[in-house]
């Protein structure tokens, strides 16, 4: 595992500006409460956040069909790279208050994107203002709207934000909770606001089966 996660701290360096996917064939149902009932929420596949899971994290909730988890070690410095790169990998993978923990790869389902997962250090800040920190450290987001979420007895803030795109500007989503080990972010990205639409489904079972570990 070891080798893997070296390789895949270059590997999200060099798709960094990859956050969505493209529309794919998986069938989907309806969420059933709240605001969720609005979005779709895609077919379960497995679950990331127990002990002996992918990823082991303070929380655990449903990854979507056929993507497919894997940890991120932001120790580890990549193997085979200069010095520059590897600080720019480690710039990348870490984000304000958290540091990149688990990325949920959409490839195997047939689309390019990921579901990002970031963790931090216990204290005394609330799910907003974590999140609010890990959007400011994202060069060039703007038009942030944020609001609360609740998912079973989880809690948490959520916000909406856009950033530059190629050719129009690309939309971004995330959450945040504070559980007793830390902090928990959930990003999604897109490279631009369709991409962004048809991930929705994956990240909106992440948060509807979200539930802390401890």
């Amino acid at each position: 595992m070891g080798n893997g996660r070296r390789g895949l701290a270059l590997a999200v360096l060099l798709t960094g500006l990859v956050g969505g996917c493209s529309a794919g064939d998986g069938e989907s149902v309806r969420a059933g409460d709240g605001a969720s009932a609005r979005a779709e929420v895609a077919r379960r596949g497995t679950s990331v956040g127990a002990a002996g899971s992918a990823c082991e994290l303070p929380v655990t909730f449903d990854v979507a069909e056929s993507w497919k988890p894997e940890a991120v070690d932001a120790e580890t410095e990549p193997a085979g790279v200069s010095e520059d790169l590897a600080e720019l990998a480690d710039a990348f993978l870490r984000q304000g208050p958290v540091t990149m923990a688990c990325e949920i790869d959409a490839k195997p389902a047939g689309h390019i994107g990921f579901l990002r997962v970031w963790t931090g250090e216990p204290g005394d800040a609330g799910a907003r203002a974590v999140l609010e920190e890990f959007v400011a450290a994202e060069r060039g987001a703007a038009r942030a709207t944020y609001h609360a979420f609740t998912s079973g007895d989880v809690t948490g803030a959520e916000v909406e934000y856009v950033l530059p795109g190629i050719e129009e500007v690309r939309t971004a989503r995330a959450l945040a909770v504070v559980t007793p080990d830390g902090p928990v972010v959930l990003h999604l990205g897109g490279l631009d606001g369709e991409e962004h639409a048809e991930m929705l489904p994956a990240y909106e079972l992440a948060k509807t089966t979200l539930r802390t570990t401890a």
